[in-house]
């Protein structure tokens, strides 16, 4: 039986899927948040949730609303101070898989947090790096989650906060990339979603993996887990 459901929703499935069997993932509020607590619920209970707050072994109940969120505190394993987070965690690799998220994305997967426009005078200011910079060299794997747009897959970014030398998947509400030969390459478009469609919502020229797939559309099981999330 088909089960209806959104390109945002099937995003964030693919990206829980991809934390099944990994030990550790350093996540961020939002999209990436939602995909690591559905993996726990439904691929891999033993993930490990660190956040950047301090947290490590956070098993939450409900999406946080930020990493200061007291049921981060409450349900994790143990609770450290920032410096030792980076200092003991994160700079030694002690943490698997780090998802981050970036206002622009480049061919080789180097994201902005940053800016939008010149720097001294940019049109929109961002939150900023936070550790995304230490946590993208210091996770063995970096697993970036965006819309996909012009705005987002840029051929220049307007600032380099952090350097995509670790990313293994981009995740979109498109499709799925990948690094081949230092560049992204497409690996896999949604259902319904067709190649020319994302190359219309990049801004830069993307190459096409010759074995093309097509994400899974997501479970039952993976639905009433995310949408019972969503609800809490």
């Amino acid at each position: 039986m088909s089960v209806d459901y959104t390109n945002g929703e099937l995003q964030t499935v693919v990206a829980a899927r991809s934390l099944a069997g990994k030990r550790s993932c350093f996540i961020g509020v939002g999209r990436p948040s939602t995909a690591a607590l559905l993996a726990r619920m439904v691929h891999n209970p033993r993930l490990v949730l660190v956040y950047e707050s301090g947290t490590i072994g956070a098993k939450p109940y409900h999406v946080p609303l930020s990493i200061g969120d007291g049921e981060l505190a409450q349900t994790a394993d143990l609770v450290v101070s920032v410096p030792e987070m980076f200092n003991y965690w994160i700079g030694p690799g002690r943490v698997q898989v780090a998802f981050l998220g970036a206002a622009q994305i480049d061919p080789q997967a180097n994201l902005n947090s940053t800016v939008i426009g010149d720097y001294e005078h940019p049109r929109t200011r961002l939150p900023g790096a936070g550790g995304a910079p230490e946590i993208a060299t210091g996770c063995a794997e970096v697993v970036v989650i965006a819309p996909h747009s012009k705005r987002t897959f840029v051929q220049r970014l307007d600032f380099k906060t952090t350097r995509g030398e670790r990313t293994t998947l981009v995740i979109t509400d498109l499709g799925v990339l990948e690094p081949r030969d230092g560049s992204l390459c497409l690996t896999a478009v949604h259902p319904g979603v067709s190649v020319d469609e994302v190359r219309e919502n990049t801004g830069f020229e993307l190459a096409v993996s010759e074995s093309l797939k097509v994400s899974e559309p997501p479970s039952t099981k993976e639905l009433n887990a995310l949408r019972e999330l969503a609800s809490r």
